[in-house]
């Protein structure tokens, strides 16, 4: 893979762009006729899905350049990928369900182990040492952030007005926009544009707004302090005026968002049956009635689920802050600082693992709500 790179940089840049957008085609035609061809009965398929159980996963170790110190990994990989088709080939005849299922589950379990539960508890250990993990400091790294040591208590506030605000307008301004633009005119075309910002990454984003709120001596390049001095106003360094400057931040990830609760939303309204509409109007329900009564109780489940899904997502801010204020002026989230502690030098181990840990205290009740949730669902609840 490096090499394919090394190679692409080496060519003329107009040239660049023809092999790029061929090799991308190459990997989505593979891709689909994996997934829409491959999978049909009969032997020669059969042939090639086993071709591919074998081949792909002994490509991908040589893609990552494993074999340089491990080449005795290329085979394993390859004997493992025909071991796991021959068990799915098997099973389909009825046989070895059991057998089929732990070796699937193995390496899912495997990854959660080594990727998820060995970290979490590494970190909920570390949350109880000092800095250099030489000594055993119980709650002291806790009570350190607490007592706003680091900037922490100021990271906490903001953290919970993040999770505060962000989830209930962009879910709100989704399910306006789902409301309003279903079955409109040039409903296609309006979702496309709202759904727009979701497919542009939080740095993208952030850059976009800083140019939006640009604070310059002269000619103004910020729209929001342009239109300050139009109206004879002065030009204010926003991102540095404390509130206000959160608030503005805010506003990048409710943009960001608002598209991917609309779309949600207004699957879950266009699954609402038409005679409940109608029967509600026979009824004489006007449409905020209509709305109340027999839309947000049809979409109650998809509202907690985007609801939850963007809760989770503003805990986890980090991009954002990154990419405009670096957390100066009250900005700083937890995961922000989390983030910056481990990278000081020394790396200050104990006090970031206490603030990963706080951080998954505060998504832990989304989680339990969430499932919860699902259960109700579930038992027709």
């Amino acid at each position: 893979m490096t090499a394919f790179f090394t190679w692409l940089a080496g060519l003329p840049p107009l040239l660049q762009i023809p092999v790029v957008i061929v090799a991308f085609a190459v990997v989505v035609g593979l891709i689909l006729f994996f997934v829409e061809i491959a999978p049909r009965p009969g032997r020669v398929y059969t042939v090639i899905r086993l071709a591919v159980a074998v081949v792909v996963p002994a490509v991908v170790v040589l893609l990552l350049g494993v074999y340089n110190s491990a080449v005795w990994l290329v085979p394993v990989a390859a004997v493992l990928g025909g071991a796991l088709f021959l068990l799915d080939f098997r099973s389909r005849g009825g046989k070895g369900y059991v057998l089929q299922l732990i070796a699937f589950m193995l390496p899912a379990l495997a990854l959660v182990l080594i990727g998820l539960a060995y970290p979490l508890i590494k970190t909920i250990g570390s949350s109880f040492f000092s800095n250099d993990s030489s000594r055993f400091v119980g709650l002291n790294n806790f009570a350190y952030i607490f007592s706003g040591g680091s900037g922490g208590l100021i990271d906490l506030i903001n953290q919970i007005v993040w999770v505060l605000v962000t989830p209930v307008i962009a879910t709100a301004i989704g399910l306006a926009y789902a409301v309003f633009i279903d079955k409109s005119h040039g409903e296609k075309v309006l979702k496309v544009f709202v759904f727009m910002p979701v497919a542009i990454s939080f740095v993208g984003a952030s850059i976009i707004f800083s140019f939006f709120y640009d604070y310059q001596q002269g000619n103004q390049i910020g729209l929001l302090n342009q239109i300050a001095v139009w109206f004879g106003g002065q030009p204010v360094n926003w991102l540095q005026t404390s509130p206000l400057n959160d608030a503005l931040l805010i506003v990048i990830l409710i943009w960001t968002q608002t598209g991917f609760a609309m779309v949600l939303l207004s699957a879950a309204i266009k699954g609402i049956p038409d005679e409940q509409q109608e029967a509600a109007e026979l009824d004489g329900a006007n449409a905020f009635q209509r709305f109340r009564n027999v839309t947000i109780p049809g979409i109650r489940p998809t509202i907690v689920v985007t609801w939850i899904t963007i809760s989770i997502v503003s805990l986890k801010v980090y991009d954002i802050i990154a990419a405009t204020t670096q957390g100066q002026n009250g900005t700083g989230v937890i995961s922000y600082d989390m983030v910056g502690l481990f990278n000081n030098l020394p790396p200050q181990t104990g006090t970031s693992s206490a603030e990963a840990v706080l951080l998954f205290i505060l998504i832990l009740p989304f989680l339990i709500f969430n499932a919860n949730n699902i259960r109700k669902q579930r038992l027709g609840l």
